[in-house]
């Protein structure tokens, strides 16, 4: 199961985007509200869903954990299937869906595409009691795809230092005091930067 990818965009369309990751192109299906964050970007990581089906594997990718479950929960309900999650994803802000699964808002829920009423009542029927646990993950996970990339970044360097000989402890440091001058930094230069800080 492929749950993250990161990498540059070879290709970057409101729907999809295709993501080279260590020399393959993964395609991804976007929403375009994800698709408006990426704006000005060359590389982006995210958080994915495999959708399996008899022709085909579909990857869909999401900037945040919030946007991601949101999609889960869409999925799971009769008659929702990738597409027109997407596409009700693509159609209103997050908050503004979880406000209207919440308050029971039909009318709001059918201007999306892809939603009639009766589905729509299915929504919240069905979502309408899990839909308030996602209420904090919405307002902090804008920041999540951030965070799970620096965690990587960091321990991929950490483990580079302790393979050439360093100690785990010093090797965790030196490259924490890096990050901490360059949160951004890539995983090369990380790497740099900690042995020269290291040997100096």
């Amino acid at each position: 199961m492929i749950g993250y990818i990161s990498g540059k965009f070879l290709s970057k369309k409101p729907n999809k985007v295709l993501v080279d990751v260590n020399g393959v192109g993964y395609l991804v299906n976007i929403s375009l509200n994800t698709f408006e964050k990426l704006e000005g970007k060359t590389e982006a990581a995210f958080f994915t869903y495999l959708n399996v089906r008899e022709d085909a594997l579909d990857l869909y990718g999401f900037i945040t954990t919030a946007e991601k479950e949101m999609f889960e929960l869409l999925i799971s309900v009769n008659g929702i299937g990738p597409k027109v999650a997407l596409s009700v994803l693509s159609g209103i802000q997050l908050p503004d869906l979880r406000e209207a699964i919440s308050s029971g808002n039909i009318a709001r829920i059918i201007s999306t595409p892809g939603i009639g009423r009766k589905t729509a009542e299915r929504m919240i029927i069905e979502l309408r009691d899990k839909i308030n646990a996602l209420s904090h993950s919405i307002e902090l996970g804008e920041e999540s795809v951030t965070q799970l990339k620096t965690y990587t970044v960091r321990n991929d360097a950490v483990t580079a230092l302790v393979n050439l000989g360093y100690n785990q402890k010093i090797a965790e440091r030196a490259v924490r005091a890096c990050l901490d001058k360059d949160p951004e930094a890539k995983i090369e230069d990380l790497i740099k930067d900690s042995l020269a800080a290291l040997n100096s």
